[in-house]
């Protein structure tokens, strides 16, 4: 079996609410995606980056090969985007998920995150621009390590 693959997986909080309600089975991407999605195999792990909060809520495991389905999951912020129904999908299965509401800030790793050296250190946001993006195996421990330890923190809050 091929090694895994690693995806930052950028949406909105709403986006995230709707794969929740969804039991973590299923992940859409937008059309521009397609050849993304067609790349995932089951095994690959896909790393959810909330924008506007600018924080990690949760890794899912992949668990089937990219299809092509038109239900209504997710929505678009861009009005000139309304009709996007993120097409692209796979199934998946959740790995670790924080509690709805909270996440790890990715300002407390992001300059550690090889993905972020691309840009100027005061614009590590820019990283997260776009919805879909490969990371290698470094950036995927890294932020797995401190997804856990931020769920083993919310385990234990009185």
């Amino acid at each position: 079996m091929a090694e895994p693959q690693y995806w930052i997986l950028v949406g909105s909080a709403e986006n995230l609410e709707a794969t929740q309600a969804h039991g973590f089975t299923v992940q859409g991407f937008k059309s521009r995606h397609r050849k993304k999605a067609e790349a995932m195999r089951p095994g690959d792990r896909l790393v959810y980056y909330v924008t506007g909060i600018q924080g990690f809520a949760a890794i899912a495991r992949v668990t089937s090969d990219a299809f092509e389905d038109h239900t209504p999951i997710w929505k678009s912020k861009d009005p000139k985007k309304a009709a996007e129904d993120y097409p692209w999908r796979v199934q998946i299965e959740p790995e670790i998920a924080l509690p709805p509401g909270v996440y790890l800030p990715a300002e407390d790793i992001a300059l550690q995150l090889h993905h972020v050296q691309k840009w100027p250190k005061d614009h590590w946001r820019l990283a997260f621009q776009g919805q879909l993006h490969r990371i290698d195996e470094h950036d995927y421990e890294l932020i797995r390590t401190a997804l856990v330890q931020a769920a083993n923190r919310q385990s234990v809050a009185p």
